[in-house]
């Protein structure tokens, strides 16, 4: 049960880390550059859509895997679920009035954002309990087809970032693949690596 508390506290902590990449407006991580275009597009909150996309994974990852046990299962989708509401509550209502104006403290704040997303991953990964559904679902595609996990992982952000350039033109939408996405694509994984090897609490 510690060990379960543990691993949703470091989930939601990674999803306050990805309302403040949001908020600070200098661009987002590939996944995150669809969500947010997908929300803009549907009128809809990020963390919904953030949740329609991961919900979408964790059906491909039940269709693929042979051990569908039920407690693994129901647990990852009581953290999407929950991950995608504490991204809404942050970003639409914690961070509702801050007012970031400044670019130099823009940028604090999504190197901020960064960190602590990238922490609380590292730190889910280290308890190796709950698992992230895009992270699962390439996963199991690289056992199946014997292609590195690597190149699926690398497929979803192309796709993800392609799709949001694409909306985002035909639309006329914000373009949200900035100076952020290429940040994050270069430090989150780092960050993610260095808190995977320590144990924080």
């Amino acid at each position: 049960m510690e060990k379960l508390l543990k691993s949703l506290l470091f989930y939601f902590i990674s999803a306050v880390g990805i309302s403040l990449t949001i908020k600070a407006n200098v661009g987002v991580s590939s996944f995150n550059s669809l969500n947010v275009s997908l929300s803009q597009l549907w009128d809809i909150q990020i963390g919904t859509v953030t949740t329609i996309l991961n919900l979408s994974f964790l059906v491909g990852c039940i269709v693929l895997d042979k051990d569908r046990r039920l407690t693994k299962y129901a647990l990852m989708l009581v953290a999407v679920l929950s991950f995608g509401e504490v991204i809404n509550l942050v970003y639409y209502y914690l961070l509702a009035n801050l007012t970031l104006t400044a670019y130099p403290i823009r940028l604090i704040v999504f190197l901020l954002g960064v960190f602590i997303a990238g922490a609380g991953t590292g730190q889910v990964l280290r308890l190796s309990l709950l698992k992230f559904p895009i992270e699962s679902f390439c996963q199991l595609l690289s056992e199946k087809t014997k292609v590195k996990f690597s190149t699926y992982r690398y497929g979803v952000d192309i796709i993800c970032v392609s799709l949001s350039l694409l909306f985002s033109l035909l639309f006329d939408l914000p373009i949200v693949v900035r100076e952020g996405t290429l940040i994050s694509l270069f430090l989150l994984s780092g960050v993610i690596n260095w808190s995977k090897n320590k144990r924080m609490i």
